[in-house]
């Protein structure tokens, strides 16, 4: 007996040392090294360093020149940046930008919200066909979005004959040649853009709710508005930070709207920083201007989404 425990122990051990350096050898994450990962991602890097960092450095490298793009640039320094603080016009092209976001932004997410609530709470006939009619602006080019709108816009075009046709012929104008409603014309197509983008986002968000929770809430007597605030809103968190981060990337980007419909006009009532940034290099032939200022729209939308981005991840974590 003695010796055949003896013997079994051996075995064990025997077993146990053999096992040991084929557990060390393979101790560590599962999967190939790191760097192997980083080979698999290299063409990715390489593709994204070469059509979208290496331009980003050349255009911060060229603001910091005077060139017309010709001729031999006259280094200046920081002296571009420092003119977008002291250009009127280039102050109130970041301003338009700003009251875009609300167009683009806030009232498309706001609406898109209130149909939500009333779609998921009713049932509605046709709802694939309203998702696709409210979507298709999304997938129309902006070109012909906006050559549609300046028709309608236009001093005789469908929204002033209806204004005429039910007496309110006073209201009419040249919208987008007015220098107080231009901006306000332009952002309401981006409303209408936008909105299509937020409903689809906050429909798909609503469908993995559990419907349990919506009839707890009516058992607790909880009402239409009650449900919308304790309830969807609350899960939407996510499907609201991203429409807010592709919306106000949408505003702050804006040109070929803006080129198709006023060029930047009447005066520079709708200029905004994309369109200067074509304006000055082709145009008035400033070419570290306008890579300055494209620079700029590029940090002010990377904060922008960064900034958007920790706020939905600290609500999440509360």
């Amino acid at each position: 007996m003695a010796t055949s425990r003896l013997t079994s122990t051996d075995e064990t051990a025997a077993v146990a040392q053999a096992a040991a350096p084929a557990r060390k050898g393979g101790a560590g994450p599962p999967g190939e090294p790191r760097r192997i990962g980083y080979l698999y991602v290299l063409p990715a890097l390489l593709v994204y360093g070469a059509f979208l960092l290496f331009p980003l450095v050349h255009s911060f490298w060229i603001s910091l020149y005077d060139w017309n793009g010709q001729t031999l640039a006259t280094w200046v320094g920081f002296a571009n940046y420092v003119d977008i603080v002291r250009d009127a016009e280039l102050r109130s092209a970041f301003g338009h930008a700003l009251v875009l976001i609300f167009f683009y932004a806030v009232v498309p997410i706001v609406l898109a919200l209130a149909l939500t609530a009333a779609m998921s709470r009713a049932r509605v006939r046709g709802l694939t066909f309203f998702r696709t009619a409210l979507f298709l602006p999304q997938v129309v080019a902006m070109v012909v979005v906006a050559t549609a709108w300046s028709a309608i816009y236009a001093p005789s075009g469908v929204l002033n004959t209806v204004l005429q046709a039910i007496g309110l012929g006073a209201l009419a104008r040249p919208w987008l040649g007015d220098f107080t409603w231009a901006l306000p014309s332009v952002g309401l197509i981006g409303t209408w853009v936008e909105i299509g983008l937020a409903l689809v986002l906050f429909m798909a968000g609503v469908q993995r709710i559990p419907r349990e929770l919506y009839e707890a809430a009516r058992l607790d007597g909880a009402g239409p508005v009650r449900e919308f605030f304790a309830i969807t809103l609350p899960s939407l968190r996510g499907e609201i930070s991203v429409a807010l981060t592709l919306t106000i990337v949408a505003a702050l980007r804006t040109f070929d709207l803006v080129y198709i419909a006023t060029h930047g006009g009447p005066g520079t009532a709708t200029t905004v920083p994309a369109f200067q940034v074509y304006h000055r290099a082709f145009e008035t032939n400033q070419v570290g201007s306008a890579c300055a200022i494209g620079v700029t729209l590029a940090v002010v939308i990377l904060l922008v989404t960064v900034l958007v981005n920790r706020l939905a991840e600290g609500r999440d974590q509360r």
